[in-house]
Order: C-alpha cells, then structure tokens, then sequence
C-alpha cells in the first residue's frame, strides 16, 4: 500500500490531537502538513497546542509550523476537525483544489452528495463520491464525512437489528462526556455536582444522521430509512464515553436472545475488516448486569467499538438496551480514519 501525506485542518484541538495520536505509526498515512486558526499560524506545533493526550506529543509532528486553514497544503490527503461553523466553506475550498477532504466537522453530513461513511454499515454510499465530483466539477477532490459522536455509537447496533429485524423507531437519551465539548469544554462550576440537560444543536443529528446512515443508495442519492428517532441529550462529568439509553421497536418480533445473538455476530463487508483500525468486534455485547461503564469498557477494541449491555425486554416498544461509545475515537478522529483507510484500499485516492 501507497504511504500518503496527510494533513490536518484543526491540529490543535481535542480532535485534531487524536488524529496526531492514530497517525503515529500508521502503516498508511504519515502527518505532512497540520493547519490551524489564525492565531496560531507560523508557531510550532509543540508551542501552539496544549497536548491533553495520555501518550507523547510525537517530535516530528511537535516540530511541524502551522499553517492556515487554506489550501495549499503539503499533502495528499486532509482530516478536519473544524468546528461546524468554518467547515463548510473551508473544506469546499480544499476538495475543489483537489485534496480528498475526509470530515469529522457537521457541516456537510446531511449534503445530498456526500457520503456518511460508516464502512460497516454503508460501504456502497462511497459510490456517491463520483456523482459528487461530477456535480461539483471537482476533479481530483471530494468531501466525505462521518457521524456525530454519538450517532456513531448507536448506528452500529442499530445497523445490525435493521439488518436482522427491521428497525421501525427508537427512543434515546444520552448522557454524554465533557471532552465531546472540546478544550477547556464545559466549565467546572456548571459540570460538576450537575447534569446539563441540554448540549446544541445535538438532538437533532441523533434523529437524523442514522436515517442517511441505514438509508438505501438509488443511484446517486440516498433514500433515507423511513426509521422515526426521538433523543434526548445531557452533558455529564465524564471525560470520554459517549453512554445511550436506547428503547427500540423492531418490525419483527425478536426474543432477547435473538437480539443479543444478531449484535454480537454483527460483521461489516470483508473489505472494512481488513483495514489497519478497523475492530475485529465492531459490537461488544457485555452480559453483566451493571455494563457497559465509560471508565471501564470505553476502550475495548481500542476505542473503536460500540459497547452494548443491559439488553433486555421492553415494556412499551420491544427490546431495550445501553450502548457506549468513545467520543473521540470511534466517534470522531478514528471514525475518519477508518473512512480513510476504506477509501484507500478501495481505489478512492488517485
């Protein structure tokens, strides 16, 4: 496999330092170029960003200089984790100037054109890509983008009742980590001794990126799952682990064991196996009565598996059940960079 030069557009926040942390190592992609607001541009990254990560800020990315968030950009490739707010524009920027843009940001999920890439679920709404460059005359470049946070996190057990059931509507509430926030994220007075039952704008994505995600591709749209959702959202004292509360009525009737049967076999396409970050259980099914728990369970298959336990009947739907997901792996920087390796080993890099 080809190394490609990667860039980084929003290196020096929570997401932006994740993507620095996957990459180091990485048998495919190498850091080349890391971008970042105007207040930062021309400094080195180890004086610029306030390295919050467990592991060491890798030398030869701490020695980078950072550039602006336009292009051109020494690279192949680009990862963003722009806030929504400056993605839209940006990122167009860079895929017309040829750069394959690969999105954590919010700002083109729902584009009619881009893909929602979950490559177990999904894989075939790659094809989109092509539609994409055509409509947009772009030649080289292109926009794909993964899930919310927490869409990510639900869209895989989800995907595998679908496929076993049929999924007709679910109910959700979330009780969502402070690094969801971003750095320095929620202050401590509000956070602590509190849940915040409110966080912006993200409701809303929980009820309708799923349906893109489990939507079928006619050909060059998606027809979203006629799938209903209902979320409610709340911020707590938790450093990372997205945790969901999920009830769900399925179109087929289903016992408990055959719903823990359906996501525990659950695979993706042979393809999406393969790659270097992919989990070898995209679904960890937990039997004990008291898990999933972030701080125990939200690094199984390295961050990036979705974490269900308490799956048991439901009084008013049919099966309910809590499912947890890292925020800032699978839900963000390693959800894009699993999009990123699918797409290489599947040709999409010219």
């Amino acid at each position: 496999m080809k190394r490609w030069r990667v860039g980084i557009l929003g290196a020096t926040g929570t997401v932006g330092q994740r993507f620095i942390q996957l990459l180091e190592g990485h048998p495919w992609f190498a850091v080349t170029a890391v971008a970042a607001s105007d207040r930062s541009e021309g400094k080195r990254y180890g004086d610029a960003a306030a390295w919050k990560l467990p592991t060491p800020l890798p030398a030869r990315v701490a020695d980078l200089t950072l550039a602006p968030c336009r292009p051109p950009l020494d690279c192949d490739l680009v990862f963003s984790s722009l806030p929504g707010e400056m993605a839209g524009e940006t990122e167009a920027a860079f895929a017309a100037a040829g750069y394959p843009v690969i999105s954590n940001s919010s700002a083109h999920r729902m584009a009619p054109d881009v893909p929602l890439l979950v490559p177990e679920i999904n894989p075939d709404h790659a094809q989109l890509i092509a539609a994409q460059q055509r409509q947009r005359d772009w030649a080289r470049g292109f926009l794909v983008t993964n899930p919310n946070c927490t869409t990510l996190a639900l869209a895989l057990p989800l995907a595998a009742l679908d496929r076993a059931f049929g999924v007709e509507a679910a109910m959700i509430s979330t009780m969502q980590a402070i690094s969801g926030a971003g750095y320095p994220g929620v202050a401590s007075l509000d956070i602590l001794d509190n849940v915040i039952p409110y966080i912006a704008g993200e409701e809303s994505k929980v009820e309708t990126e799923p349906r893109k995600i489990l939507g079928r591709l006619v050909g060059e749209t998606v027809e979203l799952s006629p799938l209903r959702l209902s979320a409610h959202c709340h911020r707590v004292a938790v450093t990372d682990g997205h945790l969901c509360a999920a009830s769900v009525k399925l179109r087929q009737a289903a016992t408990v064991a055959d719903v823990c049967a359906a996501l525990e076999s659950f695979r993706g396409p042979a393809e999406a196996l393969s790659l270097p970050s992919a989990p070898r259980r995209p679904i960890v099914l937990r039997r004990e009565p008291d898990r999933p728990q972030p701080r125990l369970d939200r690094d199984l298959e390295q961050g990036m598996a979705s974490v269900v336990g308490r799956v048991r009947e439901d009084p008013l739907l049919d099966v309910k059940m809590t499912i947890l997901g890292h925020n800032t792996v699978r839900g963000a920087a390693g959800a894009a960079l699993l999009n990123a390796e699918f797409l290489a080993a599947t040709g999409r890099f010219t």
